[in-house]
C-alpha cells in the first residue's frame, strides 16, 4: 500500500479533549463537511508534502476539473484555514497555493483512512 507522502508529521500533542458521543460525532461531521467536494481530496494529494502549486498548474494535474470548480474547492480549502493563497504583486499576477500546517497534518489522517479501507478489501 503507498503512504501519501512521507516528510509530513501529525500535530503536536495537546491534552485530551473529554468528548461524548454527540460532541465527538459532531466534531467528526463538521471536519468531514470541510473535506466535501468532488475535488477538494485531489486537490490536498497535489498539495501534501510541502508543494506549492500555481492554479494552472493545479489545473493540468486535475485534467477533469474546471476553472470554474477549481477555483471554488480552493476558496473554500482557503476559507477553512487548510489551503494558503499567496499572492504575488507582479504583472501578471501570480498565485500560488500551498497546504497550511494545519491542512498538511491532514496527510496521516488521510493514510489511516486509506490503510482502514484497504483492510476492508482484504476481508472480502
Amino acid at each position: 500500500m503507498a503512504r501519501t507522502h512521507k516528510k509530513v508529521s501529525s500535530l503536536p500533542d495537546k491534552p485530551p479533549i473529554p468528548w461524548t458521543r454527540l460532541t465527538a460525532a459532531q466534531g467528526v461531521e463538521e471536519a468531514l463537511r470541510m473535506l466535501e467536494g468532488r475535488w477538494k481530496f485531489l486537490i490536498l494529494f497535489q498539495l501534501f508534502g510541502g508543494n506549492v502549486m500555481r492554479f494552472s498548474d493545479l489545473e493540468r494535474a486535475i485534467p477533469a476539473v474546471t476553472q470554474k470548480m477549481l477555483a471554488q474547492q480552493l476558496r473554500q480549502l482557503e476559507k477553512d484555514g487548510i489551503v494558503q493563497r499567496t499572492v504575488y504583486p507582479v504583472i501578471p499576477p501570480k498565485v500560488e497555493y500551498s497546504l497550511t500546517p494545519w491542512g498538511q497534518s491532514l496527510c496521516p489522517v488521510l493514510d489511516a483512512i486509506l490503510k482502514w479501507a484497504a483492510a476492508r478489501e482484504e476481508l472480502q
